[in-house]
């Protein structure tokens, strides 16, 4: 199953992708299914008939409509850093034992070609191509070998760091956190169309068209069932929370001369079987 939530004129909408088509409604109209974090909370059989109704709805022109975060208000974001040894030797840190969790928070992200922003008080915006992991069942202490059932889905992550307020402090959040520079999208993709875990995939991102990272979600240190199992041992997991695994290597702040994204650019991160997420780089406004 794979579902898109979209903004269309001034209504949020959910659709389901089928045979390379959208097919959805919007909230104001009959059958309206609820958004995907609702359908999550519901369990499995609301999500499955949610799909078999959207799949008969109307025919959507993806010109029409803008694209919004799979879930626009996850409860958690958790991101994972240093999770690729060959990033890690592109970084000033030892490979760690333990996942090197991380919050993002709900208001830095942005959906499918919305635009990115280099905020005005930094020059040092970096891509990162990542996989994100959507959490279907709540639980804490959850087993590895029973974490995968608790995984509702897959989608793709552009974690756009700020490379020098990263580095201001031992801790990273800052960094990681300026308002929309998350991209997060376009589809999510049930656990069930891919392989146990989404291993095994190749990750690519791009930056206007040249290949700048490739990796492939084989090579993730901590894999899915061992980064919910670790994550659950502090925190109580819920339906909808978001766990961003890690990117390859190939960022921008590791090249020299170092490669930021800039006004004009355009990223994109493409993962095998989840699709393409596609954002365009804009300078943030001048201050209201």
């Amino acid at each position: 199953m794979r579902f898109t939530q979209f903004l269309e004129a001034s209504h949020k909408g959910m659709a389901v992708e089928v045979s390379g088509k959208l097919y959805g409604l919007a909230e104001h109209e009959e059958g309206f299914p609820g958004t995907l974090h609702d359908l999550l909370k519901a369990g499995p059989d609301a999500l499955r008939d949610a799909h078999r109704r959207l799949s008969q709805a109307r025919e959507l022109d993806p010109a029409t409509i803008r694209y919004l975060p799979p879930i626009e208000r996850p409860g958690k974001i958790v991101c994972v850093g240093l999770n690729y040894a060959d990033h890690t030797k592109e970084s000033p840190y030892e490979q760690p034992t333990y996942p090197t969790f991380f919050p993002r928070f709900s208001t830095t992200l942005v959906g499918h070609d919305e635009p990115i922003i280099r905020p005005r008080v930094s020059e040092q915006l970096d891509y990162e191509g990542e996989l994100a992991v959507i959490i279907g069942r709540g639980g804490r202490h959850i087993t590895k070998a029973r974490a995968l059932e608790y995984v509702a889905g897959y989608s793709i992550f552009n974690e756009a760091s700020v490379r020098d307020y990263q580095f201001k402090s031992p801790q990273w959040t800052i960094g990681k956190n300026f308002d929309a520079t998350g991209a997060f999208g376009p589809t999510f993709v049930s656990a069930d169309e891919l392989p146990p875990g989404a291993r095994g995939l190749s990750l690519t991102t791009r930056l206007n068209g040249k290949i700048e990272q490739q990796g492939n979600t084989a090579d993730l240190i901590f894999d899915v069932a061992e980064l919910i199992a670790t994550l659950s041992e502090a925190v109580t997991l819920e339906p909808g929370d978001v766990i961003v695994s890690g990117t390859p290597a190939g960022i921008g702040w590791a090249r020299r001369p170092m490669l930021f994204m800039k006004a004009g650019d355009l990223c994109t991160v493409e993962i095998e079987g989840l699709g393409m997420l596609s954002n365009p780089i804009a300078e943030e406004g001048p201050q209201a």
